[in-house]
Parts: C-alpha cells; structure tokens; sequence
C-alpha cells in the first residue's frame, strides 16, 4: 500500500492561524516537504516549525528561480517544468514505500500556490488529500481591519503581472478587488488604480499577519517595487448599508 500526499494550507503566516487540521497532520507526517528560495529557510516550513514530527524526513525543493526571469521566458518555462517533476518524484519515491508525506503550502494550496504542480503530477498514481488554509488575502484584510464585501458586491482577484491596460479595465468594472503578485509592477499597478479612480481607497499590505507587517494607504506609499509577502486591497462596500 503506497502513502498519503497531503497539501496542507499553513496559512498566510501567522503560526496561530493554522487550522488544527493542518497542525494534526503536520505533527503525524513521518515525512515533509516544502518549497524554499536559495539561501532561505522557506516559509511555509518557518510557519509550521513547532508542529513538525520529530525525526520526520525532509524533503526541500529549493526553486530555480523567483522573480529572475519573466514568467513567459522559455528558459523560465523549461527549468519550472524540469523543477516541479524532479519534487514530484522525489514526494512519489517516498509515497511509494508507503509513507505519508505533508507538502507544506503557504496559504491556501490551490490559490496561486506550487502545491498544484505538484498535486497535477502525483494525484493520478498516488491518494492526495487537501488540506485548506487561510489565504494571504483574508490574512491581510483582517490584518488591515478592511472590510472588503457587502450585499451583491463582486470582488476580483488580480495579478500584478497583468497589463496595465488590463488591469485599469478590470479595476474599473468590479466593486471590490484584491491585486496579487505585486512586487516589481508595483508602479503599474498604481497607474492602474489611479486611471481607474481607486488608488485613493487601496490599502497596501505588507507580511500580513506576521511580526514585520505594515499596513498604509497606498497613495502614501512610493510606487516603488514591493516585497514578496505584500498585496493590495481596494475596497468595495461603496453602496448604500
């Protein structure tokens, strides 16, 4: 009988906000694995450190690249894919002696995460259960104490690396949105929001839920590059209630 892939959501970064789903099993995994930048501990295994089994088996997938390459480069394109199957083997020759492995996942596994390479690969020879956690963006909209919906109002998820065009549009015909993957096309996104007449109601978020946060407005901020862990709010709610 061969072992159990869990993606387990460990939420936005804030220890305290795992569910204790996630912490069960993440303390009953004989073997883990996660994703890490070179040179850095990872977050997700950061976040879920006080509940690792003891003596558990690590499995570290150190990425090719972050924010190098543009995510349409072939080379970007080729290494990623060469990447996400040699840890996909790497999980399955372990869930193949029949031990269970917990992929740790920050966030949400099936929001903008890794995970779903992953599970797109084992998920037809192996058993997957997953394991869901607070997202990055109901982490920085608490943090932020931003109500973000009411009523009948849309709210729209957006990567920064849209064009600028596209986000204006976008941004333009919902009531509320929360714009992802910031980092270097935050001066765009600004750009975005001002020809859209929201940039004076978006917050900027930065770390959500963890001990460096910061949150401000976003017109008081310099359109300059943002770190990772960082996202913008634009609040609906503009109807009456």
């Amino acid at each position: 009988m061969t072992g159990t892939l869990y993606c387990v959501g460990v939420g936005p970064g804030d220890p305290e906000l795992m569910t204790l789903k996630a912490a069960r099993i993440i303390a009953q995994a004989p073997a883990y694995a996660f994703f890490a930048k070179r040179g850095r501990p990872g977050h997700a295994r950061t976040t879920a450190a006080a509940h690792l089994r003891p003596g558990a088996a690590a499995l570290r997938f150190e990425y090719p690249f972050t924010t190098e390459r543009a995510v349409d480069d072939p080379d970007y394109i080729d290494a990623m894919t060469a990447f996400y199957e040699a840890s996909a083997d790497a999980i399955a020759a372990h869930l193949q002696t029949g031990t269970d492995v917990a992929l740790l996942c920050e966030g949400d596994p099936f929001f903008y995460g890794s995970a779903m390479y992953l599970f797109d690969r084992i998920t037809p020879r192996h058993a997957t259960v997953i394991v869901p956690g607070i997202t990055a963006m109901s982490g920085c909209w608490a943090s932020a104490a931003t109500p973000m919906t009411h009523g009948d109002d849309v709210l729209t998820v957006l990567p920064g690396t849209l064009d600028q065009a596209s986000l204006t549009a976008r941004l333009a015909g919902t009531d509320a949105a929360v714009i992802m993957k910031v980092g270097r096309n935050m001066p765009k996104i600004c750009a975005a929001l001002a020809l859209a007449g929201r940039l004076e109601s978006a917050v900027y978020v930065e770390r959500g839920t963890m001990a460096e946060q910061r949150v401000t407005k976003l017109c008081e901020r310099p359109d300059a590059p943002a770190p990772y862990f960082s996202l913008v709010l634009v609040p609906g709610r503009r109807r009456a209630r």
